[in-house]
């Protein structure tokens, strides 16, 4: 395996340029699928390269369950420092197991908590619950997908305001973001070298939905204002995993954006620009990975395979 087994765990460090540049210069639908993908790649691939290291590690120490031969030289060989490496991935892996799992508890309770706000309330797309605070946000999954917004944000907002406010929170709910959110969290939680992407999605799905939105009401500049109000009145949702209108983050941008000409849907930009530059090398370093790690693991389970007897 060599030093190659290292390269995925600092690899995501090449999508940072892309982080920031496609919140300026690609299309937010186009950001949050692409940023999402090349996340969940490079996550899992540190994460199999950890546990490669941690079956060298564990190999050696005293009273483990696997193979005695799995402790040869030959193996330990086969990773430069064996002894730190293997025995540092030990508690990084269980950090990773631990820290994902807390985080998928974590939006699985929060579902279910409000989902059990709306017991007793019909079935219908939107549910309004007589609460004086002002909120919205988009609920995913149950017997069918919700908005649910307080009689405290409809108050605060007017006719062609509150249209905008659905079209927001049905267009999360259409682009099935929660599904983008709750991914790239678990990427960041297995390699917070993804933290940036991260944000960039976050960002980028709120900016999806606002687009969405506009072009439902036919009115960037309504959308805007349903934004500041909501964000004035509103500090967030008492669900802070949901996508809602007034998610915290950068609203300013997000309303400056809406008040600028709406943006061209290109899938890839040239190489040519900054943002393509900066938009192959993050997918570069995601195809490594892949490669990385792959063969790592072909190159382990050969030397395994090799050192076992029959």
């Amino acid at each position: 395996m060599g030093i190659f087994v290292f390269l995925p765990l600092v690899l995501p460090l090449s999508a940072w340029p892309i982080a920031r540049l496609a919140e300026q210069r690609l299309h937010p639908r186009t950001a949050t699928v692409l940023l999402t993908g090349v996340s969940c790649v490079m996550a899992l691939c540190s994460t199999v390269c950890l546990a490669l290291l941690m079956v060298v590690g564990t190999a050696q120490l005293p009273g483990n369950p696997l193979p005695d031969a799995w402790s040869d030289p030959e193996v330990r060989e086969s990773v430069p420092q064996d002894g730190i490496a293997g025995r540092a991935a030990i508690p990084a892996l269980l950090a990773v197991v631990v820290s994902c799992g807390h985080a998928v508890l974590r939006h699985c309770a929060v579902r279910r908590r409000a989902t059990r706000a709306l017991d007793g309330l019909r079935p219908t797309g939107v549910a309004v619950l007589p609460d004086p605070r002002p909120y919205a946000y988009a609920l995913p999954g149950g017997p069918r997908d919700r908005v649910v917004v307080s009689t405290g944000m409809l108050d605060c907002l007017g006719s062609r305001e509150r249209r905008a406010l659905f079209a927001h929170e049905r267009a999360h709910l259409a682009a099935r973001h929660h599904r983008h959110l709750l991914l790239v969290r678990l990427a960041a939680r297995a390699n917070p070298f993804l933290l940036p992407l991260r944000t960039a999605v976050v960002y980028a799905a709120e900016r999806w939905a606002d687009e969405d939105a506009a072009r439902a009401v036919a009115s960037r500049r309504t959308v805007a204002r349903a934004i500041g109000r909501a964000a004035l009145v509103s500090r967030g949702t008492p669900t802070p995993t949901l996508a809602g209108l007034a998610a915290p983050g950068p609203l300013p941008r997000r309303i400056a954006a809406l008040l600028a000409p709406a943006p061209v849907a290109r899938t890839w930009p040239p190489l040519s620009t900054a943002v393509g530059l900066a938009l192959w090398t993050a997918a570069t370093g995601a195809v490594l990975s892949a490669m990385f790690s792959a063969n790592s693991a072909y190159t382990l389970l050969l030397v395994l395979h090799a050192a076992t007897p029959l």
